[in-house]
């Protein structure tokens, strides 16, 4: 059949619950590869919360459906503080990004807890800002920005990655993004000089359709795991 839209491929999935630093608890889900160890973990951080973003945001809930089983990659995704999706509320209330330190961390916490390979944190929009803002903090091997919009992250708080040379930093910006487009972001990040950036052609904030996700799963794996290229558009149940 072919891979398009929702549908979920094999893996071990298990619904998780993180413990934050100022005691909440944040709803999520783990999903590992079926039967193999990942080879490396994405920690994956949503779109606003407050403009409908969640743990099920299309991008977010493709990766973790698709990637266990055609990249060899765990998959985490909860809802940051606040934020409801069909696994459930996490607790407390939106904090514009200040809070949410604390939502990341617990999501760090639970990959050194089960010893999960290879961190990389992927923010999606409002997720770019908590990966530019905290990411540092922990021991991740990079960051995949997409559509960051650079409203809450400052100069600073970039400009600080190129301190970070050993930590990958990958930048996906559409070519018709609502906030931030190729020629801005790459005067924006060139504070970074070991960044790479990667316009898309074509490309919307949103990444609508299924061209624009496989573009956007491609890129991921390509940094991750590239030895998983390219990645099948077809799956065989038999």
């Amino acid at each position: 059949m072919e891979i398009r839209g929702p549908l979920e491929l094999p893996a071990r999935r298990e619904d998780i619950v993180l413990t934050t630093a100022d005691d909440l608890s944040l709803v999520g889900e783990l999903a590992l590869p079926e039967e193999k160890a990942p080879v490396a973990t994405l920690v994956t951080l949503h779109p606003l919360p407050t403009a409908g973003g969640f743990m099920d945001s299309h991008i977010i809930r493709k990766a973790a459906a698709r990637l266990p089983a055609l990249a060899d990659l765990a998959v985490l995704r909860f809802n940051t503080r606040g934020t409801t999706s069909a696994r459930g509320t996490s607790d407390g209330a939106f904090d514009g990004g200040a809070a949410e330190q604390f939502d990341v961390a617990a999501a760090m916490e639970l990959v050194r807890d089960r010893a999960l390979p290879r961190p990389w944190l992927v923010g999606w929009s409002f997720g770019t800002e908590l990966a530019l803002k905290y990411g540092r903090e922990h021991d991740v091997e990079g960051i995949i920005l997409l559509s960051p919009p650079l409203h809450r992250a400052t100069e600073a708080e970039v400009s600080a990655w190129a301190e970070s040379p050993d930590v990958e930093v990958v930048v996906l910006v559409p070519e018709l993004d609502d906030y931030l487009r190729p020629p801005e972001a790459r005067e924006r990040f060139s504070a970074i000089p070991h960044a790479t950036l990667i316009a898309v052609e074509g490309g919307k904030h949103l990444w609508v359709g299924e061209s624009q996700t496989r573009r956007v799963l491609t890129e991921i794996v390509a940094a991750v795991n590239p030895a998983a290229l390219p990645l099948p558009t077809e799956w065989s149940t038999a």
